[in-house]
């Protein structure tokens, strides 16, 4: 065997031709019925409904996909129907896809109701070929899915296949004359290509393969030719997997499914172990953790975890799962037990050794990205957040709120405006998310504070004022929508201190519908401790 072809891949194709139907009759436990009661599930086509998916019994009766669904009650008046759902059939393949991770970490969607597996290298951990392809049927055979599968070199050929030959297993260069007897339509290149195909007298994909590319490509287009080519076994064309492939994995699978905490947690200290020992041969440490928990019953369930430093120790890992297990809302179920875990780390960094020993901030820094890890893992990254300083006089875009875990080292670098000692801060702390509108009867013209502001229904009288600050929006992001501020610090008599701003100037700014000056708006935007 050459070296070439041993690097060449080898696809599984996966096709589910009864998956809206299926999915509906495993919903209502239907899948053990009786196959005298024909069911369908129908679409609408042109304003009319048509069948889009039949079981084997109302096929059995003559029923076809794309029949009215009035022809069809003509011909079995007790046929059971059920309206299409291409949302939950979309989430079924998915589920499905999610299941076939076990096999390889390349799995991607073949629409509308197909699966390819790369299986290049893999295949072997499985007993071959053969014993994979049909623990894949008979398992989901199980689940009451009708399945069609067959394994090629390319992803073209064995879609073909399992229209055609299912359980086809066609050995690398033999595509050609696996595919050669079947109509030309099973290379799915619509009905106007292999209609015209049929006109010109090529029947068979063999017909056409053995006429000259130059010639197919003139008449049908280069996308057909390239079609029939891949089918062919000469060249493909890479599928796109759902996931993208994790730079580490380790995994551990069970004859006896495990279900208690206990062993779930053992397990992944486990693989912690060897994922760690693994990175830390090429200096590396993981940033974004995935543990995926693989049920009997062929459900997936999947946790991650993020870190703000690379992680160079199993027990961090360890830890930071032991948190997220604990902190979940819908708890992992194990059902009849999962009979494989797996930890895979998709997100690494190469790890930059720093003096530790003599250095107290790196050591205080390390503590505080544990724990922000910690905190994160168990209420989510995105609501443990730092605030950054932006190069900008607008107060609302002035701050920036970033997750913690991956901008702590630029918050701690950060160089915030100096605070003037003994003096009261000349902004709140905190802003409101929008500035509230307040009723002004009067202020002093043309920019001085107002005597007294209704809030909430409450009617603040002003007894201390210092400024106004002005603030000019930005012109060149705004597009003279935005009106000139005058901001003013103001405490009332019970002592309650607020920044608010009036929202325009009284002259040349502020207009009405018709044209004429109209008061500006005051606004409230935030209250000082």
């Amino acid at each position: 065997m050459s070296a070439s072809s041993l690097n060449r891949r080898r696809i599984l194709s996966l096709w589910l031709p009864r998956l809206p139907i299926d999915r509906i009759q495993r919903f209502l436990q239907m899948g053990s019925g009786s196959p005298d009661e024909p069911s369908i599930v129908v679409a609408k086509d042109n304003n009319a409904l048509v069948i889009h998916a039949l079981d084997e019994a109302a096929e059995r009766l003559g029923l076809h996909i794309g029949q009215p669904l009035a022809n069809a009650r003509a011909m079995c008046p007790d046929l059971k129907v059920f309206d299409a759902d291409a949302v939950a059939d979309a989430k079924t393949i998915s589920d499905i896809a999610d299941w076939c991770d076990r096999f390889t970490p390349l799995v991607a969607l073949d629409p509308p109701h197909g699966l390819f597996l790369d299986i290049t290298g893999c295949a072997h951990l499985f007993g071959g070929e053969a014993a994979l392809l049909q623990t894949l049927v008979r398992a989901l055979g199980r689940q009451g899915f009708a399945v069609s599968a067959a394994i090629a070199g390319t992803s073209v050929c064995a879609r073909t296949l399992t229209r055609q030959a299912s359980g086809s297993i066609v050995a690398d260069g033999g595509e050609a004359a696996a595919i050669s007897r079947f109509p030309v339509s099973a290379l799915g290149a619509g009905e106007t290509i292999s209609t015209g195909l049929r006109r010109a007298g090529l029947k068979t994909i063999g017909d056409v393969a053995s006429r000259t590319p130059s010639e197919i490509t003139a008449r049908f287009g280069a996308r057909f030719s390239t079609l029939l080519a891949h089918a062919l076994g000469q060249g493909d064309a890479p599928i796109n997997p759902r996931k993208p492939l994790p730079d580490y994995i380790v995994e551990k699978r069970f004859a006896e499914p495990i279900a208690t905490d206990t062993m779930i947690a053992m397990t992944l200290s486990r693989l912690a172990d060897t994922l760690i020992a693994s990175m830390e041969k090429q200096g590396k440490g993981a940033r974004r953790l995935e543990a995926a928990f693989f049920r009997t019953d062929g459900a997936v369930r999947a946790i991650m975890v993020e870190t703000g430093r690379p992680v160079t120790r199993s027990a961090v890992v360890d830890r930071l799962f032991r948190e997220r297990l604990d902190a979940l809302a819908d708890p992992l179920d194990p059902g009849f037990g999962f009979d494989m875990v797996r930890l895979s780390a998709s997100r690494t960094e190469i790890v930059v050794q720093e003096q530790r020993d003599l250095d107290a901030h790196v050591h205080d820094n390390d503590e505080l990205a544990a724990l922000i890890d910690r905190i994160a893992a168990r209420i989510g990254g995105k609501r443990v957040v730092v605030h950054l300083p932006e190069d900008t006089h607008i107060p609302e875009c002035a701050v920036l709120a970033a997750p913690a875990q991956h901008h702590l080292a630029v918050a701690l670098q950060a160089e915030w405006p100096a605070r003037t000692e003994s003096e009261p801060p000349l902004r709140p702390l905190r802003l409101f998310d929008k500035p509230e509108p307040i009723n002004v009867p009067f202020a002093t013209v043309p920019d001085g504070p107002p005597h007294q502001f209704t809030w909430r229904r409450a009617l603040h009288a002003v007894v201390r004022v210092e400024g106004p600050e002005r603030i000019a929006m930005e012109w060149w992001r705004q597009d003279g929508k935005q009106l000139t501020r005058d901001y003013f610090r103001i405490e009332d008599a019970e002592g309650l201190r607020f920044w608010i701003f009036r929202d325009g100037l009284y002259e040349g700014e502020c207009f009405d519908d018709d044209g004429k000056p109209a008061p500006p708006g005051w606004y409230v935007h935030g209250l000082f401790a």
